[in-house]
Protein backbone atom coordinates (compact mmCIF):
# COMPACT_ATOMS: atom_id res chain seq x y z
CA UNK A 1 0.00 0.00 0.00
CA UNK A 2 1.41 3.50 -1.21
CA UNK A 3 0.43 6.34 1.08
CA UNK A 4 0.39 9.14 -1.38
CA UNK A 5 1.52 13.13 0.66
CA UNK A 6 2.42 16.11 -1.80
CA UNK A 7 5.86 16.09 0.08
CA UNK A 8 7.11 18.48 -2.64
CA UNK A 9 5.22 20.78 -0.92
CA UNK A 10 7.41 21.00 2.18
CA UNK A 11 10.57 22.32 2.41
CA UNK A 12 13.74 20.04 2.08
CA UNK A 13 14.15 21.25 5.78
CA UNK A 14 10.59 20.00 6.51
CA UNK A 15 11.01 16.84 4.03
CA UNK A 16 13.99 15.73 6.21
CA UNK A 17 12.12 16.54 9.39
CA UNK A 18 9.09 14.19 7.99
CA UNK A 19 11.67 11.33 6.98
CA UNK A 20 13.56 11.22 10.58
CA UNK A 21 10.76 10.99 12.16
CA UNK A 22 8.97 7.95 10.40
CA UNK A 23 12.85 6.43 11.54
CA UNK A 24 12.08 7.08 14.46
CA UNK A 25 8.90 4.42 14.13
CA UNK A 26 11.61 1.72 12.45
CA UNK A 27 14.36 1.79 14.57
CA UNK A 28 13.07 -0.24 17.02
CA UNK A 29 12.45 -2.84 13.93
CA UNK A 30 16.27 -2.71 13.83
CA UNK A 31 16.79 -3.21 17.32
CA UNK A 32 14.77 -5.98 17.69
CA UNK A 33 16.26 -7.98 14.72
CA UNK A 34 19.81 -7.05 15.22
CA UNK A 35 19.14 -8.26 18.95
CA UNK A 36 17.24 -11.69 18.21
CA UNK A 37 20.09 -12.59 15.55
CA UNK A 38 22.52 -11.04 17.70
CA UNK A 39 23.51 -9.02 13.77
CA UNK A 40 24.00 -5.70 12.76
CA UNK A 41 24.72 -2.59 15.07
CA UNK A 42 21.62 -1.22 15.83
CA UNK A 43 23.74 1.71 18.03
CA UNK A 44 24.87 2.93 14.27
CA UNK A 45 21.54 3.49 13.03
CA UNK A 46 20.45 5.06 16.13
CA UNK A 47 23.86 7.63 15.92
CA UNK A 48 23.34 8.30 12.12
CA UNK A 49 19.67 9.55 12.98
CA UNK A 50 20.96 11.20 15.99
CA UNK A 51 23.57 13.14 13.70
CA UNK A 52 20.36 13.81 11.30
CA UNK A 53 18.42 14.99 14.13
CA UNK A 54 21.36 17.80 15.13
CA UNK A 55 21.80 18.65 11.58
CA UNK A 56 18.31 19.56 11.55
CA UNK A 57 18.75 21.50 14.94
CA UNK A 58 20.28 24.49 12.86
CA UNK A 59 21.48 26.28 16.14
CA UNK A 60 24.66 23.09 15.72
CA UNK A 61 25.48 24.20 12.28
CA UNK A 62 26.93 20.26 11.67
CA UNK A 63 28.15 18.92 8.78
CA UNK A 64 26.96 15.20 7.88
CA UNK A 65 29.51 13.24 5.70
CA UNK A 66 26.94 11.28 4.10
CA UNK A 67 29.25 9.12 2.31
CA UNK A 68 31.45 7.74 5.16
CA UNK A 69 27.93 7.13 7.00
CA UNK A 70 26.16 5.49 4.09
CA UNK A 71 29.55 2.96 3.66
CA UNK A 72 29.41 2.31 7.74
CA UNK A 73 25.13 1.37 6.99
CA UNK A 74 25.89 -0.72 4.00
CA UNK A 75 28.10 -3.21 6.62
CA UNK A 76 24.70 -4.05 8.76
CA UNK A 77 22.24 -4.17 6.23
CA UNK A 78 21.21 -7.71 6.93
CA UNK A 79 20.95 -10.13 3.95
CA UNK A 80 17.24 -11.71 3.74
CA UNK A 81 18.95 -14.99 2.05
CA UNK A 82 20.90 -15.07 5.42
CA UNK A 83 17.91 -15.47 8.26
CA UNK A 84 14.62 -17.59 8.19
CA UNK A 85 12.99 -15.05 9.86
CA UNK A 86 9.89 -12.15 8.99
CA UNK A 87 12.18 -9.61 11.23
CA UNK A 88 14.71 -9.50 8.57
CA UNK A 89 12.39 -7.64 6.83
CA UNK A 90 11.37 -4.79 9.06
CA UNK A 91 15.23 -4.63 9.45
CA UNK A 92 16.00 -3.88 5.75
CA UNK A 93 13.27 -1.58 5.27
CA UNK A 94 14.63 0.49 8.33
CA UNK A 95 18.58 0.38 6.98
CA UNK A 96 17.27 1.14 3.65
CA UNK A 97 15.26 4.07 5.16
CA UNK A 98 17.76 5.42 7.01
CA UNK A 99 19.82 4.70 3.74
CA UNK A 100 16.99 7.25 1.69
CA UNK A 101 17.79 9.74 4.39
CA UNK A 102 20.99 10.43 4.13
CA UNK A 103 20.94 10.31 0.63
CA UNK A 104 18.49 13.28 1.00
CA UNK A 105 20.19 15.03 2.79
CA UNK A 106 23.41 15.08 0.38
CA UNK A 107 21.54 14.67 -3.13
CA UNK A 108 18.05 16.93 -1.99
CA UNK A 109 15.86 14.48 -3.88
CA UNK A 110 12.31 14.45 -2.99
CA UNK A 111 12.40 10.47 -4.27
CA UNK A 112 14.55 9.51 -0.96
CA UNK A 113 12.25 10.81 1.02
CA UNK A 114 9.27 9.38 -0.39
CA UNK A 115 10.97 6.16 -0.39
CA UNK A 116 11.31 6.50 3.23
CA UNK A 117 7.76 6.85 3.88
CA UNK A 118 7.44 3.61 1.30
CA UNK A 119 9.28 1.57 3.24
CA UNK A 120 7.47 2.66 6.69
CA UNK A 121 4.16 1.88 4.83
CA UNK A 122 5.49 -1.29 3.14
CA UNK A 123 6.80 -2.74 6.46
CA UNK A 124 3.62 -2.52 8.41
CA UNK A 125 1.45 -3.61 5.14
CA UNK A 126 3.67 -7.02 4.95
CA UNK A 127 2.97 -7.85 8.70
CA UNK A 128 -0.66 -6.64 8.86
CA UNK A 129 -0.69 -9.50 5.64
CA UNK A 130 1.06 -12.34 7.81
CA UNK A 131 -0.95 -11.09 10.91
CA UNK A 132 -4.32 -11.58 8.49
CA UNK A 133 -2.73 -15.09 7.46
CA UNK A 134 -2.51 -15.92 10.96
CA UNK A 135 -5.66 -15.16 12.15
CA UNK A 136 -7.43 -16.09 9.05
CA UNK A 137 -5.60 -19.30 7.72
CA UNK A 138 -3.23 -19.88 4.40
CA UNK A 139 -6.06 -21.00 2.79
CA UNK A 140 -8.20 -17.98 2.67
CA UNK A 141 -7.19 -15.37 0.20
CA UNK A 142 -6.19 -11.56 1.70
CA UNK A 143 -6.85 -8.78 -0.54
CA UNK A 144 -5.31 -4.99 0.21
CA UNK A 145 -9.14 -3.66 1.71
CA UNK A 146 -8.51 -6.18 4.18
CA UNK A 147 -4.92 -5.04 4.65
CA UNK A 148 -5.68 -1.40 4.37
CA UNK A 149 -8.62 -1.27 6.79
CA UNK A 150 -6.27 -3.30 9.60
CA UNK A 151 -5.57 -1.12 13.20
CA UNK A 152 -1.75 -0.64 12.07
CA UNK A 153 -2.32 0.13 8.36
CA UNK A 154 -4.73 3.10 9.70
CA UNK A 155 -2.27 3.91 12.18
CA UNK A 156 0.16 3.85 9.23
CA UNK A 157 -1.41 6.51 6.99
CA UNK A 158 -3.01 8.59 10.18
CA UNK A 159 0.62 9.17 11.04
CA UNK A 160 1.99 9.62 8.09
CA UNK A 161 -1.19 12.72 7.34
CA UNK A 162 -0.22 13.91 10.59
CA UNK A 163 3.11 14.71 10.80
CA UNK A 164 2.51 16.13 7.04
CA UNK A 165 -0.30 18.53 8.27
CA UNK A 166 1.98 19.23 11.28
CA UNK A 167 4.91 19.97 9.18
CA UNK A 168 3.29 21.94 6.37
CA UNK A 169 1.72 24.83 8.66
CA UNK A 170 5.72 24.85 11.05
CA UNK A 171 8.48 26.88 11.43
CA UNK A 172 11.92 25.35 10.93
CA UNK A 173 12.89 25.44 14.29
CA UNK A 174 14.14 23.13 17.30
CA UNK A 175 10.45 23.28 18.71
CA UNK A 176 9.30 21.98 15.43
CA UNK A 177 11.60 18.78 15.87
CA UNK A 178 11.01 17.61 19.06
CA UNK A 179 7.15 18.36 18.61
CA UNK A 180 7.67 15.88 15.51
CA UNK A 181 9.44 13.53 17.36
CA UNK A 182 7.16 13.61 19.91
CA UNK A 183 4.29 13.13 17.83
CA UNK A 184 5.38 9.56 16.75
CA UNK A 185 6.51 8.73 20.15
CA UNK A 186 3.75 9.57 21.90
CA UNK A 187 2.39 5.77 21.64
CA UNK A 188 5.66 4.63 22.69
CA UNK A 189 5.53 1.19 19.78
CA UNK A 190 6.80 1.21 16.30
CA UNK A 191 5.20 1.13 13.26
CA UNK A 192 4.98 -2.50 13.60
CA UNK A 193 2.56 -1.85 16.94
CA UNK A 194 5.60 -3.23 18.79
CA UNK A 195 6.05 -1.53 22.26
CA UNK A 196 9.82 0.72 22.12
Amino acid sequence: MTIRLPLKKLSHWQQITFAAALLERMLPNYQMFADAFDFGDAKLLRNQLNLVWQWLDKSQKIKVNTTAQLEKLAQVIPDPEAFDSFGVYPAIDASMAVTALLQAISERELEYVESVSRLSANSVNYYVELILIDELGPEQEIDQLQINAHPLMVWERETQNELFDFLQNSAENKQTLQRAKAMVLEEGLSNLGIEI
